[in-house]
C-alpha cells in the first residue's frame, strides 16, 4: 500500500509537470487559434454586453434550442463558449495549487486502481496505456467527433492528457513493482 500512495503520489506530480509542459509553455500556441488585438477586443466587449446580463457559464451561439437557433446553427458560423464574466489571472496561484492537488489525487486513484492488477510491471503497464487512450479517445476525441470541436485543438488536448496519464501510470506501476516480480520479469537481475 505504501508503494502505491509512493507512486501514485510521484505519479500525480508528474502529470502536473507533464500539464504544465503543454499547457504553461509556448508548445500550447500549437493548439490554440489567436486573432489580432482589435478583433479580440471587440468579441469581448461584445460578449459583456450579450452573456454578462446572464452570468458565467458555457453557452452554444447560436442557441439550437428555438426554431431560428435551429436554422442559424445550420448555416454558421457556431461557438461554444466557456464565459466567466469576472476574468481571472492568466497565471492564476490558486487554479496552480488547485490543479497540483487535483494531479496528486488522480494519481492516487491511478495508483489504487493499479493495485488490483497484482500480476506485476508488464501487466500494469498495458492496463495504464490502454485504459489511457480508452479515456482520451472517450472524453477529448469525443468532442471533435460529437460536437464538432475543432481537431487541432483536440489532437492536442488528447496527447497531452495521454502523455500524463500514461507517465502517472507507469511511475505508479514501476514504484509498486516488488523485488519478487522484477526477478521473475528479468531473472538475472538480482545476481
Amino acid at each position: 500500500m505504501v508503494r502505491a500512495l509512493i507512486g501514485g503520489l510521484l505519479g500525480g506530480l508528474s502529470m502536473f509537470i507533464t500539464g504544465f509542459i503543454f499547457w504553461g509553455t509556448p508548445l500550447s500556441a500549437l493548439a490554440l487559434s489567436r486573432t489580432d488585438e482589435q478583433a479580440s477586443a471587440n468579441l469581448q466587449a461584445a460578449m459583456a454586453q450579450a452573456l454578462t446580463p446572464t452570468g458565467t457559464g458555457v453557452y452554444v451561439i447560436p442557441d439550437p434550442a428555438t426554431a431560428q437557433g435551429t436554422i442559424l446553427y445550420g448555416k454558421g458560423p457556431v461557438a461554444q463558449i466557456f464565459y466567466n464574466e469576472g476574468g481571472f489571472p492568466v497565471m492564476d496561484s490558486g487554479a496552480l495549487i488547485g490543479g497540483l492537488i487535483l494531479s496528486l489525487v488522480v494519481g492516487v486513484v491511478i495508483a489504487l486502481a493499479l493495485r488490483f492488477v497484482t500480476t506485476g510491471f508488464a501487466d500494469r503497464a498495458r492496463a495504464t496505456i490502454l485504459f489511457a487512450l480508452g479515456a482520451v479517445l472517450w472524453l477529448h476525441i469525443g468532442q471533435a467527433v460529437f460536437n464538432h470541436a475543432p481537431w487541432g485543438y483536440i489532437l492536442y488536448l488528447a496527447f497531452s492528457d495521454f502523455v500524463a496519464l500514461a507517465l502517472a501510470g507507469l511511475i505508479a506501476a514501476k514504484l509498486m513493482e516488488t523485488n519478487a516480480e522484477a526477478a521473475v520479469a528479468d531473472p538475472g537481475a538480482f545476481h
